[in-house]
């Protein structure tokens, strides 16, 4: 059977899944700021956490809590039940107590995904010992660890666990002092001394662990997030036990087909980054569902994992980025069974970050089309860090890509006014976090004079004369730049607006210009569409395929497009360059989570920068035609 045509996927029917109340309150205010909350009663959710690990392992002992792939080569699946993970979750919390580790002395996590990591998150939580996954870029990709050394610094932690202590050696000399305990897994360290693992699970759990359960508080330190540190040193976000209670049954009064069936994720989302530790393993826990760790990602030689873990775990939800989706299109177009597979029990898919293309989405809906007859809703939402992370969602099907969404239950939204019909988002409920750990200059930045946190996002209305077409994601607040002309531009807007106008051809771009006469743009091809659009080989050269002829000139009728309906120099993008170097993740143009990190792009890439703007124009830079 051949994949079916746009015309023919778009006439399909949506799989029918249970959704949850668009109906929101609007207060209009005499200073232009809006305020927003959903109708609907936040629910009853539990003071901790672990509240629903401990009803799982009573109610369903037997069913996989988390699975972690085993060493290569046969990597087969390693499987934690709930039975299991309860009685070894209390059995490290006895020991991390005997240890003394409190809120003065908490647990650094230096490692990536994993059971290890998260039994001891678990047992942090479920005694009120506070916790912080430190991204492992600061311990294996640095230079000189100043960020890591920043991040310990704020913490002090008691007890740092890796799970390779070889390989994480010259961080932990570096970084960690002496006094501080090493726990690890495997490969201990040659020159420090360290506790495996498996002797934090030695002695049994003593009634001191409910005990100290009993006293936590909802308003108690769960854990410490850190930011990407993208515009200055990292900032740790505190989450509170109730963040992280609540949270959960917001997203899923929001989205009841989350719950619907017993849930199944699979996912490579890091679990430093609150998508990863907050929601994905928050919500397996709300819904007693099964997590099974991706040990790949959406980049070349990485994403074949996931199509390895995919072909054997069919996942009920699905989230991921554009770029997830994107370099998922063309296996799941060449392999009937893996797309069957796929496709054969989700209720949705679910991304954040940079808007969607049509064409991606079209391809998605044609492939779920093939493989089960029916599209599968494509939901999106909006959250931070400082809110755990989940506050506003696109809960509807049909909704356009880029898609903010409707405050979600609980959850109040203030719209600040920007001007151009664009607001600043800030969040006010008991899922928003309270302050920086250790920081309590910027804790008090952090709030307007009503207690909302200020996100430094912006959102807009799709339609400010109906509501319930949602609010769209308008960029980083602190993006946008001037023009020579004093004029702003809207970093997000013209991002957005690229990408959907290339209908495909464009995964992602940063836009450029601050000082300059005109917009520019470095623009990230999808290969996937690329090469088919040229009819290319899938496997052609980044340099080659961004030099065809074909491809020059698709990406010059975008930006034609753009401009003849620009309004202004703002408006539309004047120059533009196809990268033959995709952002480097080692570099710090890339985020954990594959999003572009722009201030560190246009640092790096400054010759770049300067080819952009070069008169007359360098041969490899797009004019649009109303500049040219």
């Amino acid at each position: 059977m051949l994949v079916p045509d746009r015309s023919e996927a778009a006439a399909a029917p949506h799989r029918r899944i249970p959704l949850g109340s668009t109906d929101v309150h609007l207060e209009r205010r005499p200073d232009g700021s809006l305020l927003l909350h959903s109708r609907e009663a936040l629910q009853p959710y539990p003071r901790l956490l672990t509240q629903h690990l401990r009803d799982a392992a009573g109610q369903h002992p037997q069913r996989v809590f988390l699975a972690e792939r085993g060493p290569a080569p046969e990597g087969a699946w390693r499987e934690l039940r709930y039975g299991e993970a309860w009685a070894r979750v209390q059995r490290i919390a006895q020991s991390l107590l005997a240890r003394g580790l409190s809120a003065e002395r908490p647990v650094a996590i230096l490692s990536g995904s994993g059971i290890e990591h998260a039994l001891l998150a678990l047992a942090c939580l479920h005694v009120g010992i506070p916790h912080c996954a430190v991204t492992p870029a600061y311990s294996l990709l640095s230079d000189d660890h100043a960020k890591l050394r920043h991040v310990l610094g704020l913490l002090r932690p008691g007890l740092v666990f890796a799970d390779d202590a070889a390989a994480f050696e010259t961080a932990l000399e570096r970084a960690v002092p002496a006094d501080v305990e090493l726990v690890y897994t495997r490969s201990p360290a040659a020159r420090r001394a360290g506790t495996p693992f498996g002797a934090l699970e030695a002695a049994e759990a003593s009634t001191a662990v409910q005990a100290a359960s009993d006293a936590v508080a909802p308003d108690s330190v769960a854990r410490v997030l850190f930011t990407s540190g993208s515009t200055g040193l990292p900032k740790g976000v505190i989450n509170t036990q109730r963040m992280l209670a609540c949270n959960q049954q917001m997203m899923v009064q929001a989205i009841p087909a989350i719950a619907a069936q017993p849930l199944v994720i699979l996912s490579w989302l890091p679990w430093h980054h609150t998508s990863g530790g907050n929601q994905m393993l928050g919500l397996t826990l709300r819904c007693a569902g099964s997590f099974y760790i991706d040990d790949g990602k959406p980049a070349p030689g990485e994403v074949e994992k996931t199509v390895r873990n995919l072909r054997e775990i069919a996942p009920t939800v699905y989230f991921s980025v554009p770029r997830g989706f994107a370099m998922l299109i063309p296996y799941l177009r060449a392999d009937a069974a893996l797309r069957e597979r796929f496709f054969s029990r989700l209720s949705l898919l679910y991304y954040s970050g940079s808007a969607l293309g049509r064409s991606l989405v079209q391809s998605l809906d044609a492939l779920a089309v093939q493989a089960c007859g029916e599209r599968i809703p494509m939901m999106s939402g909006y959250g931070a860090t400082e809110s755990a992370p989940a506050a506003v969602a696109a809960n509807w099907v049909g909704g356009e890509s880029g898609l903010a969404g409707l405050p979600i239950p609980g959850c109040e939204l203030k719209l600040a006014p920007l001007g151009n019909g664009k607001y600043e988002a800030r969040l006010r409920g008991p899922n928003v976090t309270p302050g920086y750990w250790a920081q309590p200059e910027l804790s008090a930045a952090l709030f307007d004079e009503e207690g909302f946190a200020r996100m430094g996002d912006a959102l807009s209305f799709v339609d400010p004369n109906d509501l319930s077409q949602g609010l769209a994601f308008d960029g980083r607040v602190a993006e946008d730049f001037k023009l020579s002309t004093g004029t702003w531009v809207g970093v997000g807007t013209l991002r957005a607006r690229l990408i959907q106008e290339s209908d495909g051809l464009f995964l992602d771009a940063v836009i450029a210009g601050e000082s300059q006469d005109a917009v520019g743009a470095f623009v990230v091809v999808d290969r996937t569409a690329a090469t088919l659009a040229c009819g290319l080989p899938p496997e052609t050269p980044l340099p080659t395929l961004v030099a065809n002829p074909k491809l020059v000139a698709r990406a010059q009728a975008v930006l034609d497009a753009l401009a003849q309906r620009g309004t202004g120099s703002s408006t539309f993008i004047a120059r533009a360059m196809l990268l033959s170097e995709p952002p480097d993740a080692a570099a710090g143009e890339l985020t954990d989570k594959g999003s572009i990190n722009q201030r560190a792009f246009l640092t790096n890439r400054a010759p770049l920068l300067a080819q952009l703007y070069a008169t007359p124009a360098d041969a490899a830079v797009l004019v649009a035609s109303t500049t040219a």
